[in-house]
């Protein structure tokens, strides 16, 4: 067995051990036909505000332009899938959003891996993502044989659904490429297609981002959602989870053991007038390590304002 083999080897059982549900490896170098898709996807304004999505263009083609030298992407899922529910009653809030924010979660495991990479096998460059830089994790993740791009825009696994985090970390060391996964198992269901309420999915694989919930409840730092909305954010006041409840894929999804992953139970069991009185101190003590942090208080309250508006 090479040396390359021996690497790859351990390094998927690290990740294995640091609780990464799979993890794949691909070559580092440009990826030409994401780069056409990503700029026809821009130039259609589908990004809406979030200008961020315009720039540093060629890191997100090209892995080489974050890690001088790179060599490999290794590609990593991580569970989220919840056992617990909300209460009926309580302001629809996204799945992943539930429990610690996942950027501390993976970051902490990205790293190390990273040094396990140094101390194992040896000095290596290399940086580890998850959802925070100009990466896109989900072309990487195909190339890597994780999985394929649903027609609702999400990676979807045979196995386990699509309610996991896509990692990666991109480094200098040569490894052994995954064989890329090239079957498409949608087939002719659209049910996320047909169960959008913003018509967000405009076509198979291709979501208009200024259309979607999560970009209106998230995304948008307007001081009012638009009006022509309210009546279609069906509950949401943080995200949205509806073309991943529908798929039938996640039927085989199953419930994560990661215990920072837990729920805050106030966001299983709040209403919406608790929310909307809820006063900075409370929001910043409950949810200071919470993905919920990035629309603030006042966004929260935004997005109820909106749902109560129906």
């Amino acid at each position: 067995m090479s040396q390359a083999e021996l690497h790859t080897r351990s390094i998927k059982e690290q990740a294995a051990k640091l609780g990464f549900m799979s993890c794949g490896i691909a070559k580092a170098e440009r990826l030409d036909d994401d780069a056409v898709r990503l700029e026809q996807w821009l130039n259609k304004g589908y990004n809406g505000k979030m200008e961020y999505m315009e720039r540093n263009f060629d890191k997100r083609v090209d892995p080489r332009e974050l890690v001088p030298g790179a060599k490999s992407v290794i590609t990593l899922l991580f569970n989220y899938y919840p056992s617990e529910e909300q209460q009926p009653d309580a302001p629809k809030i996204a799945k992943y959003a539930w429990g610690k924010d996942y950027h501390y979660v993976i970051k902490d495991k990205l790293k190390a891996l990273l040094q396990y990479i140094n101390q194992e096998i040896g000095e290596v460059q290399g940086r580890g993502f998850v959802d925070s830089a100009p990466v896109l994790e989900k072309s990487w993740a195909v190339r890597s044989g994780l999985g394929w791009v649903g027609k609702n825009a999400n990676l979807l696994t045979k196995n386990a659904g699509s309610f996991f985090f896509v990692a990666t970390l991109i480094c200098d060391l040569e490894l052994i490429p995954s064989e890329p996964f090239s079957t498409d198992h949608c087939g002719t269901c659209t049910k996320c297609i047909d169960a959008c309420p913003t018509d967000a999915i405009v076509s198979p694989t291709v979501v208009n981002g200024s259309k979607c919930i999560s970009y209106f409840t998230i995304e948008l730092k307007d001081a009012l959602i638009p009006s022509e909305y309210h009546d279609k954010l069906n509950g949401w006041m943080f995200g949205c989870d509806i073309c991943q409840d529908v798929c039938p894929w996640n039927r085989f999804s199953k419930p994560h053991n990661e215990p920072e992953f837990t729920p805050v139970h106030e966001v299983l069991n709040l209403g919406l007038q608790e929310w909307e009185q809820m006063t900075e101190d409370t929001f910043s003590k409950l949810f200071g390590k919470s993905a919920l942090k990035r629309t603030k208080l006042q966004g929260v309250q935004r997005n109820i304002s909106a749902l109560k508006m129906l």
